[in-house]
């Protein structure tokens, strides 16, 4: 029963802010013309079709907020207009209430929020779709941020998630180009974030490896700060962090203020991304200006603050490969080595022709080449190459999908920082350094030395398996002596088979003989 009320709202809500006439106007077909002629009473809607899409999303709760955020990033699927207006879906919602919240703690942690802390502050300082933060003091004096997950959200997001996969089949076979849009799959992507972000065991797990990953020993302190996190406080829905204050990275004016080099922190952002992604292979996946500040603190000046880890992204060595190869590739402007790439990942079918891919890379690429290096978009060059490769049935890697999302974001932040930020000149130094650790032999020294341990284990035991080997009886002759009798049982087989055929064919040419007297 709760279902339906659900589906009849849903069904309301659309009905609104006429996302009936969305769907018809993308069917081409006399009917859903028809159609279309009568639910617009004549007039069409007064907003765009991506502000009615908005309006109706966050409408209909959290759930569907962070679905609109996630299709936003899937500019490969969606329409660009449609996308840069979920792009606006801003994630706050109104808090629960706090005595829920208390109650939440009690229960995951033992014992009542204001025992476990010296102090705790009773009203939230934010409040998101997922979960909402409480500002405390722990008994040694240290101040944190607790984050406590929305109640029943578990029930509510499979409830919906239901409705999603209903409305994704419809999408599907109703719309001429449902299956390319993949909402099925989409749905699914979103069913593996929402899980995720859900288990804020996860999300504590992802931020202590970030922490580690620009500790002080990595010598890449200077460039992000990680808050600690309090294991002890911790649980699947209570984090609680080292409690960071700062600047959000959008307030310009205030950053100014507090004499931060905006140029020198657009350069630090890029290089913090690549540094994740090619060096670490785990990197920040959710970097919108709501959780990226920046320090004011004069010791940390002008230092990055990372907040929210509960979307990252893992990169194989292979994937790390392919795409500092395709970075490279796209600065030499060598659109043959672009296409050979992608043959070579397998992913694109064997019979593609590397000519054909290498001419529709060119034609994505060249464009660009021709404005001012400042004023290319990587992240654009990058969607535009997603959206040709459909032409040959590539099929694109969830992974890069989320890293296209996260470098859009990074280079959006940049440019708003910085203008006149050069993107390409600022990671072609380090694309350029990376590979050559990866082929040089400081990546040999490195790989010896990742190998040792296995090394030390198996070379006591090669002088016994080289001796084992070395004793067991020749079976050289044995293996000629059958393999010679294979040779002369085919031989024979094969001249039965001819007498066979000579047989059939005398037999052939007297039946044709008697039927032609």
């Amino acid at each position: 029963m709760l279902i339906f009320f659900r589906l009849l709202r849903i069904c309301l809500v659309s009905l609104r802010y006429r996302l009936d006439e969305l769907v018809l106007s993308t069917i081409r077909h006399p009917i859903a013309a028809g159609l279309l002629r009568i639910v617009r009473f004549g007039r069409p809607p007064k907003l765009e079709r991506g502000v009615r899409l908005r309006l109706a999303l966050e409408s209909l709760g959290p759930i569907f907020v962070k679905f609109g955020q996630l299709l936003s990033t899937r500019r490969d699927l969606i329409p660009l207009d449609v996308a840069q207006e979920l792009a606006l879906l801003q994630d706050r919602v109104p808090p629960f209430p706090s005595s829920v919240a208390i109650k939440t703690i009690e229960q995951s942690l033992g014992e009542s929020p204001y025992t476990l802390f010296k102090h705790f502050e009773t009203d939230p300082v934010a409040s998101a779709s997922i979960a909402q933060v409480h500002f405390a003091v722990l008994h040694d004096g240290r101040e944190v941020a607790v984050k406590v997950l929305r109640p029943g959200m578990r029930d509510i997001i499979e409830k919906d998630l239901a409705l999603m996969r209903v409305l994704a089949a419809l999408v599907e076979r109703l719309l001429p180009d449902g299956r390319r849009l993949k909402p099925r799959e989409v749905v699914a992507e979103f069913n593996n974030y929402l899980h995720d972000e859900l288990d804020l065991i996860r999300e504590a797990a992802n931020c202590s490896q970030l922490r580690r990953n620009f500790a002080p020993e990595t010598g890449r302190s200077h460039l992000l700060i990680v808050p600690e996190v309090m294991w002890d406080y911790c649980a699947t829905n209570v984090f609680t962090m080292e409690r960071m204050s700062g600047i959000q990275v959008s307030k310009i004016d205030r950053l100014r203020e507090a004499g931060i080099d905006i140029k020198r922190l657009a350069r630090s952002g890029v290089e913090i991304f690549f540094t994740q992604v090619f060096t670490d292979g785990f990197f920040h996946a959710d970097m919108h200006p709501g959780n990226i500040y920046v320090s004011d603190d004069p010791k940390t000046l002008g230092r990055y603050i990372a907040l929210d880890f509960g979307i990252v992204g893992s990169l194989s060595e292979f994937d790390k490969n392919y795409l500092a190869q395709n970075f490279l590739a796209f600065f030499r402007r060598d659109y043959r080595r672009v296409a050979q790439l992608h043959i070579e990942s397998g992913w694109v079918p064997p019979t593609t022709r590397e000519v054909e891919l290498e001419g529709a890379v060119r034609a994505v690429c060249e464009p660009y080449f021709d404005r001012p290096l400042a004023e290319i978009s990587l992240g654009q060059v990058l969607l535009r190459l997603f959206q040709t490769s459909r032409r040959f049935n590539v099929e694109i890697q969830p992974q890069l999908v989320l890293l296209q999302k996260t470098l859009l974001n990074v280079e959006g932040m940049g440019r708003e920082l910085d203008p006149e930020l050069d993107l390409w000149q600022t990671a072609k130094p380090y694309l350029e350094k990376w590979m050559h650790q990866r082929v040089g032999l400081e990546a040999l020294r490195e790989r010896l030395k990742a190998e040792s341990g296995q090394w030390a284990q198996m070379l006591p035991e090669l002088p016994r398996l080289v001796h084992a080997q070395l004793s067991r009886p020749d079976t050289a002759p044995k293996l000629a002596q059958e393999i010679e009798q294979l040779r002369r049982s085919q031989e024979q087989a094969n001249r039965v088979l001819m007498a066979i055929a000579a047989l059939g064919a005398a037999a052939l040419g007297i039946a044709l003989w008697a039927l032609t007297r």
